[in-house]
């Protein structure tokens, strides 16, 4: 990896739908010599895939909660399960290793889904929730 590849990296993650002409342009490249390094950088693993940001608040889930899950057993999979199951609402799950076993990420459009997800979770592990007020 050298600088060039880390300014592709830098403006594939502003815009990742940018065409191949306009990336060469931001980073004093040809298209086609920008094509070929993203194509290095997807054929090393680097670039995994590319996403899309979306804006929860538009579609309601206005709740941003961060909930650390502290689990009672060693039997992980029914937990797993059911946040799988809950998936529209957990954004992202982390397995961590410190203060808890689980981070999930969720967002929910009202306090009755966080309630109904929490009284659900609680049959398989403690938690703590974090509510987000505003991001910095």
């Amino acid at each position: 990896m050298d600088q060039t590849d880390w300014l592709i990296l830098s403006e594939l993650s502003k815009n990742s739908r940018i065409t191949m002409r306009e990336l060469g342009e931001k980073v004093h490249m040809t298209g086609q010599a920008a094509a070929s390094r993203v194509a290095k950088l997807e054929d090393n693993g680097v670039l995994e895939g590319y996403t899309i940001k979306v804006n929860h608040s538009k579609l309601g889930c206005f709740i941003h909660a961060f909930i650390t899950l502290y689990t009672n057993t060693h039997n992980h999979q029914p937990l797993l399960a059911f946040i799988k199951m809950k998936e529209p609402f957990v954004l992202t799950n982390y397995k961590i290793g410190g203060d808890g076993c689980y981070l999930l990420e969720c967002r929910f459009p009202s306090n009755k889904h966080v309630d109904e997800f929490l009284e659900g979770v609680s049959e398989y592990a403690s938690y703590k929730v974090s509510m987000v007020i505003k991001k910095s």
